[in-house]
């Protein structure tokens, strides 16, 4: 018997239907924490603001 829709479904096939979801989770997750590399940390590099610069094309003061 062929269930076409997940409201007629019995009991066995939410069943397969959770196992397969959780399976494909674990590989999504499992594939995304070994993808990152190497045990080399990244930290991000703290940049402090300096004196603000305006860049004009030309000889006329910029407008703040």
């Amino acid at each position: 018997m062929n269930n076409h829709s997940i409201h007629s479904a019995d009991r066995s096939t939410h069943l397969k239907i959770v196992v397969v979801a959780l399976i494909a989770g674990i590989a999504v997750m499992s594939l995304g924490i070994f993808s990152r590399g190497g045990g080399d940390v990244q930290t991000a590099r703290v940049m402090k603001a300096g004196q603000p610069t305006a860049f004009t094309s030309s000889n006329t003061s910029a407008v703040r």
